[in-house]
C-alpha cells in the first residue's frame, strides 16, 4: 500500500502508532473549557476575561495561549470596544467671531439682560 501511495513505510508506521503529546492534550482540554466559558457568557467574553476565569479555576496559562487557541477555533466576542477619540496633534485654528457673540462672564453680568432669578425659574 505504501508503494501505491508513494509514502515511506516509516512515515506510515509513525502516524499509525503516534501518541498524542501532553501539550496537544492540554490544548484540547483548554479549548473545550474556553468554548464552555464562551458559551456560558453568551459569547460576550473575549480572551482577557476568559483568561481571568481560567486563572481562577487553576489553569496556569498565558493570555497569548488563550488568544491563539480562540483564534484557531474561530471563537470571537460579539462585543466590540467603544470608540474613544484620541486628541489630535493639530493646532486649533482660531476663527473670526462671525456672529459677534460675547461669552465673557463680566459682560453678561454688566449687561443685566438676564438675572439669576430668571435663570433659576
Amino acid at each position: 500500500m505504501c508503494d501505491v501511495l508513494d509514502v515511506p513505510r516509516s512515515t506510515y508506521y509513525q502516524t499509525k502508532y503516534q501518541v498524542e503529546s501532553n501539550r496537544d492534550r492540554e490544548n484540547r482540554q483548554l479549548t473545550e473549557r474556553i468554548k464552555d466559558i464562551h458559551s456560558e457568557s453568551k459569547q460576550r467574553y473575549g480572551a482577557p476575561k476568559i483568561h481571568a476565569v481560567l486563572q481562577k479555576e487553576g489553569f496556569n496559562v498565558s493570555i497569548k495561549r488563550v488568544q491563539r487557541l480562540m483564534k484557531e477555533e474561530g471563537i470571537r466576542s460579539i462585543i466590540t470596544k467603544k470608540f474613544r477619540p484620541t486628541p489630535s496633534k493639530e493646532k486649533v485654528i482660531e476663527r473670526d467671531n462671525i456672529l459677534k457673540r460675547d461669552f465673557n462672564t463680566t459682560n453678561l453680568i454688566k449687561s443685566g439682560s438676564t438675572t439669576l432669578r430668571t435663570l433659576t425659574r
